[in-house]
């Protein structure tokens, strides 16, 4: 019996076309291209372009995303993706600016038209939340359960469940 084969385009980052737009991909992605993604890995330029959107330290990013500097720096220098835990956290982290910005996109509050979800979300991820049991989200992005409470404490927040 012929097994059926279902062709998806990959994500992957392109730098010229920036952050914003490889969020969006992320965003729109299946599961199938997500689960490709992860098993190819990210760019490791990503990593630092994502640190200069989010307005934070890139040596910090690769502290959240569980990767030691020296890693990153030297894949950066070869061309070599980010691969394992550490990429699957640096998709979770764009997903994560996915869901930032689909708050603000959904806003109708005029001030909503001017708002940098990327550097909020820097920000927010870097301050203790009573619903995080005083945790940083940063703090709970490199593994997949951390990834979700946080993902779901956004969702809570656009909801109007969490302040």
């Amino acid at each position: 019996m012929p097994t059926l084969s279902v062709k998806s385009t990959p994500i992957d980052y392109a730098r010229k076309k920036g952050v914003d737009a490889f969020v969006d991909r992320v965003a729109e992605a299946t599961p199938m291209q997500t689960y490709e993604a992860e098993l190819r890995g990210v760019d490791s330029l990503l990593l630092k372009d994502l640190a200069k959107r989010m307005d934070i330290p890139a040596v910090r990013i690769f502290q959240i995303v569980g990767i030691p500097k020296a890693t990153a720096e030297r894949k950066t220098a070869a061309q070599e993706p980010i691969t394992g835990a550490a990429g699957q956290a640096a998709l979770g982290l764009t997903r994560l600016l996915g869901l930032a910005k689909g708050i603000v996109a959904d806003s109708t509050a005029e001030a909503a038209k001017d708002f940098d979800a990327a550097r909020w979300l820097g920000r927010w991820i870097e301050r203790p939340q009573p619903a995080l049991g005083g945790r940083k989200p940063a703090d709970l992005i490199a593994t997949p359960t951390g990834l979700e409470m946080v993902a779901r404490l956004l969702g809570a927040i656009e909801s109007g469940a969490y302040q």
